[in-house]
């Protein structure tokens, strides 16, 4: 058997993989030409597949690939080739999971409008300094001060897509005593969680119920400009939407009108149909909107989950099991 690797890894990398292949010869190729007269007989590739590697190759039975998300990936020939496609997936759950709380947290209790005040050293609270209560009647009652910081516990969080991520973010937002409910395509449920997950055609009840809408769907043929200004507009006018997904899954135009007309509250935003977002871009300057440069599943910890991610399922296939993160090619994902 022959594994091709392509682009090549470097040399500490290659010896792991070289260890986990024991027998399988391994094949770093350096340029395109080494890769695509090797490919011709392996069984295996791990890398960048193109269109005419997967042409020029005869057996290829397992092609992994280097990411977990796989829009830039596919390509017909690939979908209708008989080898089984792995990707990444498993590597960002919890690091994602934690960047998500932080959006929830910021957009809940403020923090854009703060961290925009401490610039200017503006005391200025969210729902005015006469609302607060003083020392002598204490908070008997409940203030437009309050009533502009949410209740975690109070509110809803809906998942759209329950997969490793999404599961995981769900799993800490029942920890800080919220609701979740959730739509996933093949899961039912999420033990201890979500008791029941719906199924996307039920993605408008999920909207109408949910203070927090959370997108970690991957881009495919299914979900691309899911979020459409239809879709913003069954949210609660209360309700903040984050995207930690995929870009293309939420129309960008679309988005920055429904916050513009203040159809939802807020967002949190992490991937964009367009990145880098442009500088002149409207959302930058809206205030109840987060920003971050698609960094939600940056870790220290990633490249050693990635590493033995690869290591394991050329364990699987060389003793003929399946890949652990095999992918439903047409579903990309």
């Amino acid at each position: 058997m022959k594994l091709v690797i392509h682009p090549p890894v470097d040399d500490a990398r290659l010896e792991k993989i070289r260890a986990a292949a024991g027998l399988m010869r391994v094949v770093n190729a350096s340029d395109a030409p080494t890769a695509c007269a090797e490919i011709v007989e392996a069984d295996a590739f791990f890398g960048k597949l193109t269109p005419e590697l997967l042409q020029a190759a005869r057996r290829l039975r397992w092609v992994q690939a280097p990411t977990a998300s796989l829009e830039h990936y596919m390509f017909p020939e690939l979908i209708a080739h008989s080898c089984h496609l792995s990707n990444m997936r498993g590597l960002f759950s919890d690091v994602i999971a934690d960047h998500v709380m932080g959006f929830v947290i910021c957009l809940a209790r403020n923090f854009p409008q703060y961290i925009r005040q401490q610039m200017q050293r503006s005391w200025n609270p969210a729902g005015g300094e006469a609302a607060r209560s003083d020392f002598r009647g204490g908070p008997g009652e409940i203030t437009p001060l309050d009533r502009a910081h949410r209740h975690l516990a109070d509110c809803t969080l809906g998942m759209v897509g329950v997969g490793e991520i999404g599961g995981e973010i769900a799993r800490r937002t029942a920890a800080f005593g919220m609701t979740v409910c959730g739509v996933d395509p093949v899961r039912a449920a999420l033990p201890g969680v979500i008791a029941e997950i719906w199924r996307p055609a039920r993605l408008p009840d999920l909207l109408a119920n949910s203070d927090f809408v959370v997108v970690a769907a991957p881009h495919t043929p299914e979900t691309y400009k899911l979020f459409r200004r239809e879709q913003f507009r069954q949210m609660r006018p209360t309700a903040c939407f984050i995207n930690i997904g995929r870009g293309g899954v939420v129309d960008l135009a679309d988005l920055t009108a429904a916050l513009a007309a203040g159809e939802i509250a807020g967002a949190g935003l992490d991937v964009f149909e367009i990145e880098p977002l442009p500088a002149d871009h409207p959302l930058w300057a809206m205030p109840n909107v987060i920003i971050t440069p698609h960094v939600a599943g940056n870790s220290p910890r990633i490249a050693e989950r990635h590493l033995e991610t690869l290591l394991d399922n050329i364990r699987r296939f060389i003793s003929g099991r399946e890949p652990a993160t095999l992918v439903d090619k047409p579903r990309w994902c």
